[in-house]
Parts: structure tokens; sequence; C-alpha cells
């Protein structure tokens, strides 16, 4: 398995324009609230709580992310959870005004073509095609990658940011 620097250098190199580098900021978050959206489907109660596919979704890429990352994993771990109660929090607002689910779940499709679009114009100023295209992978680099780069535009990880940047080379406007 490659390590956290080797997968974000990879996927760097398809992220150097700093406009891309923003539709991301707002279109991989989309996606992934989408996601865990469209796969809030529950498969049995565990106890009182309820377990959905995009809780096993959860658990599966979080253990994946802990492995590249302790820190960042728990970040992740945090915020996939925080877009988890905000998807329960909506699909008992839904429940509670009698609105079909299908709706709901339609709602995040919407949501989900909203990201990707982000994402393609975005990769339009690049003038490069997505990371996921050549590397799978990259469909769950994607989310850490934002989540470094946001932690980058506020000092943090400077070493990690530097050796990016020496192997995937500087941003561009």
């Amino acid at each position: 398995m490659k390590n956290l620097e080797s997968h974000l250098v990879q996927y760097a190199l398809y992220h150097r324009d700093n406009r891309n580098i923003r539709t991301h900021l707002f279109g991989v978050p989309l996606i992934v609230l989408s996601v865990i959206l469209m796969t809030y489907v529950p498969l049995f109660d565990l106890n009182t709580v309820s377990i959905t596919v995009s809780t096993v979704l959860i658990g599966l890429v979080s253990v994946y992310y802990l492995c590249l990352s302790i820190k960042l994993g728990v970040l992740m771990l945090i915020l996939l959870s925080l877009g988890y109660v905000l998807v329960m929090s909506i699909y008992t607002q839904f429940l509670n005004f009698d609105i079909a689910t299908g709706i709901f779940y339609l709602s995040g499709a919407s949501v989900f073509v909203v990201g990707w679009v982000m994402q393609f114009i975005g990769h339009y100023y690049e003038g490069k095609k997505p990371a996921f295209v050549d590397d799978l992978v990259g469909l769950l680099i994607g989310p850490l990658f934002v989540l470094v780069e946001v932690l980058f535009m506020f000092g943090l990880m400077k070493k990690l940011e530097a050796h990016i940047i020496a192997q995937a080379g500087p941003y561009r406007n």
C-alpha cells in the first residue's frame, strides 16, 4: 500500500491550478455528503442504533484513512460522522413531514450531480482529466486531499505541503 505522501502527490499532479482546487473545496464535500445521503439505507438495528449502508462505508473508508495517517484519519472520521449526523437529521425531517423517501434520495442524486459539475469545471481550468480516471483510489484520496488543502490554508502541515509541492510542482493561478 502506498503511503499518505505518495497518494497525495499522485493526486496533486492532477490538481495544481488554484481554480481547480477551489472547485474541489466545494465539489468534493458535496459529493461525499451526497454519497452518505444516497447510501442512507437501513440494514439492521443494533440495540437502538440503526446500521445503514452509509455507516458501513464510513467505517471501511475510515479504516483506510487511519492506515494512511492516524491524525488525518481521525479528522476524516469526525467529518464523515458529522456528515452522517446531518444526513440522519435530514432523513428524520423528511419522515416528520411525510415527504416521500424517494425525494430524499433524489435530492442526494441532485447534490451528487452538482458536486461533479463543479469537479469537471475545475478540471477544465486545470486542463487535465480527474485523477480517478487513471486510478480509482483517487476517489478515496480526493476527500483527504481537500482536507489537507484546507489545513495548508491554515498554515498547518507545512512539511507535507513542501514535500507535495517539491514533487508535484507549484500551484498555478
